[in-house]
């Protein structure tokens, strides 16, 4: 089993998951992190941890389409192992629907 970053994170990215990861599962994208499937260790202290309730197990059946895709860009984005800031707009995105057309494949900077 693994955890999954779901459509909510996308333009919040607040990264309070990336502090309390004890294995640095993390990867950033310039809209969203995702987590690497094949690194977490289901130990779940991140689903928690995030502002924007975009973290969920992959026993979620509502998150399958979210699993390939954390695994994708994981493959292809930074690892991230220190909270950074969250876009200044965060707060003004949590809790909106419909943001996965704001996803973009680019890497975080």
């Amino acid at each position: 089993m693994t955890y999954v970053v779901t459509e909510q994170c996308i333009r919040c990215k607040y990264m309070d998951c990336v502090s309390v990861c004890p294995v640095d599962c993390f990867y950033a994208g310039e809209t969203m992190l995702v987590i690497h499937p094949d690194e977490c260790i289901d130990c779940g202290v991140c689903e928690p941890e995030c502002p924007a309730d975009a973290i969920r197990p992959d026993t979620d059946p509502s998150v399958q389409d979210w699993l390939a895709l954390n695994a994708a860009y994981a493959a292809q984005w930074p690892n991230i192992t220190e909270k950074g800031e969250p876009p200044a707009d965060a707060d003004d995105w949590k809790g909106k629907p419909g943001k996965r057309d704001l996803l973009t494949d680019t890497p975080a900077a």
